[in-house]
This record gives C-alpha cells, structure tokens and sequence, in this order.
C-alpha cells in the first residue's frame, strides 16, 4: 500500500508538472491574442459609447449617440429624430458585393479547383503554386494593376480600338464591374485553395462508382462531388465574404469613391468625419455580421459536409 501511494504520488506530482509547464508554454499565444486581439476590441467597444471630440478623438463622457445616429438623424431645428437609411444602403450594397463576390468565385474556383485536383500528383504543386502566385505582390499594386487595365486609355480598351470592335473606350473604370473585378481578383485564390483541399482528399472511387450506378454526370455533381466537399465550400465562402465586406483599398481605387462601402465608411469617420464613435460602432455592427456568419459555419452539420 505504501509503494502504491508513493506511485500515485509521484503520478500526480508528473502530471501537475506537465500542466504547470503547458500553461507556460500557452503564455506567449495567450499575451498575442490578449495585446493584438481582446485590447483592441474592448477599445473599440469603449470608444463606441463615448462621445466625439470636435476636432477627433473622444470625449470620456457616455453616449450612445453613436448607436443612435447609425439609424437616425437629428433635425436641425428641434433636435427631433427621423428615421434615416443612408448607412443602412451602404451596408445593404456591402453585403450585395460579397455575396456576389463569394458566389462568382465559387462558380469559377470549384471547376479550377477541382482539375487541379484530378491533375497527376506530380503536377498539383505546380497548379497550386500558379494560384497563389498572387500573394506574391502588395494588394495595392495588384489594384492598381487591374485599374491599369480596364481604364480608358487601357490594355482592354487599346486592344479592342486597335481591333477596330469599338470606336471609342469603353467605361469599366469606377463602375460597379471594376469594383467587382477587384474584389474577385483578389479573393478568389482564397476560394480555390480551400476547395482544392477538400476535394484533394476525395475518393474517387465514388465518383467511378456512381457511373457505375448508371448516374448522369449531373447526379454524380451533386449528389457525391458536392456533398463531399462541402467543407471546403464553407470555408472557401467563409473566407471570401468576410473579408470582402470590409474590403477598403479595391471600392476606394477601383470605384473612386462613388460607391461607398463599410471599408470605406468606417476609414472616414476616423479620418475626416473625426467620428471616433460612430466609427468604432460600426466596426461593431460589421463585426456582428461576422459573427453571424460564423455562428452558422460553427454548427456541426455543416462542418461535417455529410449527410448523415
């Protein structure tokens, strides 16, 4: 009994070591998320219920004007409030472009993804490293690039005067397809990695099985193909909508600010609306969105991509 209890000593003296020592080891990632993460975020929450200074910054007074004035405006005369729609339409067109963005780049990245998937394994590396090519320049030069080419005076334009289809350019720059152009430009490689991923590690044996079964091309798509890869679907969507809603620099360029956006919004109430507040709450609400968007990722049907 006595060499049992030492035993049983020595075993919990071990795994309290092991413990203390994974809490150390934790400590680094913890302070990251803590000082790049929550801070932040409880400052931005904090500044959302104070109010704004004249010339910037916050006055340490509490105020929910900010929330308020998101959906309302004040008469000038009586101090009234009316109903106003005006941030409301700029993140209702927000969320019409990431919608649009995330699905144009799922019908353009699951067929890419999905040949560099049935490439030999000797190549794939290849083609993924075609997409992710990219990555390798600043996002600002990469739109300035794409502006460079669909401008007036532009490869587009210049190729179909010197073809003789048009007589005079054509206007692409600072219009919704410019800002749509960008954004799946940028994004889109964000949508086929995931789903290259998911459909790498498909069983095609399946798919043969499924012709097998005498199923149409069609049927074997969706009925085996899709449900399989599900989970690179989500994720690709995850991550193309999500930074597409609070895209700043393709709107601002490409769209030359006559189409305003939630990026664009939030950058002017810190800069020259000098807004600290209104700004820091509708950071908040985007990220709410977020979160609402998260929430149904997180829920385990649809991180398992099966059907029961």
């Amino acid at each position: 009994m006595v060499e049992l209890s030492k035993a049983t000593a020595v075993a919990l003296a071990a795994e309290k070591a092991t413990i203390t020592r994974n809490r150390w080891l934790s400590f680094p990632a913890v302070a990251i998320i803590i000082v790049f993460g929550i801070l932040p975020l409880l400052i931005i929450i904090v500044y959302s219920f104070l109010k704004a200074a004249p010339y910037g910054g916050v006055e340490w007074r509490f105020s929910t004007n900010a929330y308020v004035s998101f959906l309302f405006q004040k008469d000038i005369f009586d101090d009234t409030l009316q109903f106003s729609p005006n941030y409301l339409i700029i993140y209702f067109r927000t969320f019409l472009y990431a919608v649009a963005t995330t699905v144009v780049c799922l019908l353009l990245g699951f067929p890419t993804a999905y040949f560099m998937a049935t490439r030999p394994p000797s190549q794939r590396n290849i083609w993924v490293l075609l997409i992710t090519i990219p990555f390798w320049s600043n996002l600002l030069v990469r739109t300035l690039a794409v502006m460079l080419v669909i401008r007036d005076q532009g490869l587009i334009n210049n190729t179909l005067m010197a073809l003789h289809l048009i007589d005079k350019p054509i206007t692409m720059l600072y219009t919704n397809f410019a800002i749509m152009l960008g954004l799946l430009y940028s994004f889109l490689p964000f949508m086929v990695l995931p789903l290259y991923s998911s459909l790498e590690k498909l069983d095609f044996r399946l798919v043969e099985a499924g012709h097998d079964l005498y199923a149409s091309k069609r049927q074997v798509l969706w009925r085996v193909i899709v449900p399989l890869s599900m989970p690179g679907i989500v994720a690709g969507c995850l991550l193309v909508f999500i930074p597409a809603l609070g895209a700043y620099v393709t709107p601002l360029i490409l769209g030359g600010g006559r189409h305003l956006m939630i990026g664009d919004l939030i950058a002017q109430q810190f800069g020259t609306g000098r807004n600290w507040p209104l700004g820091s709450a509708q950071a908040l609400i985007l990220m709410a969105a977020v979160l609402v968007a998260l929430y149904f990722y997180s829920r385990p049907g649809v991180k398992q991509g099966t059907h029961g």
